[in-house]
């Protein structure tokens, strides 16, 4: 569904809300206190209307194993109540849709952002040939509640995909320089709960509301991509570290999975995703797009993807510069002064010890 054209939350009526814009739009950045709401969604106690986020079902008998086949993670195994994610890659290996996917027992869901239902509903619908499948866009039924929870739904509860980030799962491998104990996504617990839309206010009645302001802060600072942010027409999943929770570098074939073996074994993805930890005397933050450059040479080196301010670490942004910038050198975000964290190694690829599904990343 087209929610930025055609969709407004029933919760932004709720007092002090803010709408969002962009990608967000159609539900509320905030509801007044954004530093209170990230504090208490770290702490569990809030959640985060995310109902302009659209769903997806397939049904029948093979609909996992028909996924698997299309898709860059291995699902043909895949538990009732069971949390993973994967991608739809370009025969170039380049990322086209991202999907998280969770499975009751009958029917698989597919959590995507809204601008990717209608291209994505109409792509697998065309690829079910004689196949037992059937696609819909479910956006309708169901609302996305998001909450800092690292629990499957139980039977008699409504059906959650659990963000996996950023755990390696078994047959994928970590392109980070830190090891699981210091990797900042270990700190973020993500869930996302689809409710029946027409129960959206008597499910977050009980708790309070924060806005993707706050979710977004939590996102960055746990270097989590989102295919909204971080994708573009380029990006391949090395560059973002994205092959630890949505590539089974082990299954068979599927689309682009020779461009995603050739980088992994043999080379290196051309660019890297980075943090940034930006001036704060500046108020306003760079905008997606935002030329990031050396400091000291001026010479353009990559890209802002997304942009936050972080209750505890002030303004803060994820950025994809080329692989070779050094790793010490000091850049601008347009006119903002900032310092970079590295988050996929330069040395992903040929020369990165693979750790296959143990949650470690070796450099």
């Amino acid at each position: 569904m087209d929610t930025a054209a055609r969709y407004a939350s029933p919760l932004l009526t709720r007092a002090g809300a803010v709408p969002a814009e962009g990608a967000d739009a159609g539900v509320a950045w905030h509801y007044g206190d954004p530093v209170r709401e990230q504090r208490l969604l770290e702490q569990g106690l809030a959640v985060v209307d995310l109902s302009h986020r659209g769903v997806l079902t397939v049904t029948g008998p093979d609909r996992l194993s028909w996924l698997s086949s299309l898709t860059s993670q291995q699902l043909t195994s895949l538990a009732p109540r069971s949390s993973t994610e994967t991608l739809l890659l370009s025969p170039q290996g380049r990322v086209e849709h991202s999907a998280g996917v969770v499975d009751d027992g009958e029917t698989t869901h597919l959590v995507v952002e809204d601008a990717q239902v209608e291209p994505l509903t109409a792509w697998l619908d065309s690829m079910r040939f004689m196949l037992r499948v059937e696609v819909a866009d479910a956006s309708p039924r169901f609302a996305v509640v998001g909450e800092a929870i690292d629990a499957e739904s139980a039977e008699g509860e409504p059906l959650a995909w659990v963000d996996p980030w950023p755990r390696v799962a078994p047959g994928s491998v970590g392109y980070s320089v830190v090891g699981p104990d210091e990797h900042p996504g270990a700190r973020r617990r993500w869930r996302e709960v689809l409710v029946p839309r027409e129960r959206l206010a008597e499910h977050v009645a009980e708790r309070p509301l924060a806005g993707t302001w706050a979710c977004e802060a939590l996102r960055v600072v746990a270097w989590r991509p989102r295919w909204s942010a971080e994708v573009d027409d380029r990006a391949v999943p090395h560059e973002l570290d994205w092959l630890r929770t949505a590539v089974h570098l082990d299954k068979g074939c599927y689309r682009g999975q020779e461009t995603v073996a050739k980088v992994h074994n043999l080379g290196r993805p051309p660019r890297r995703l980075v943090q940034l930890h930006l001036d704060g005397t500046n108020v306003d933050l760079p905008d997606r797009g935002t030329p990031v450059t050396d400091a000291e040479s001026g010479r353009t080196v990559g890209a802002i993807t997304s942009s936050a301010r972080h209750h505890e670490d002030g303004p803060v942004a994820l950025a994809l510069v080329r692989r070779s910038t050094p790793v010490d050198a000091l850049l601008r975000a347009g006119e903002v002064a900032a310092s970079q964290e590295v988050v996929v190694s330069p040395d992903a690829g040929a020369t990165l010890g693979r750790v296959s599904g143990v949650g470690v990343s070796r450099r």
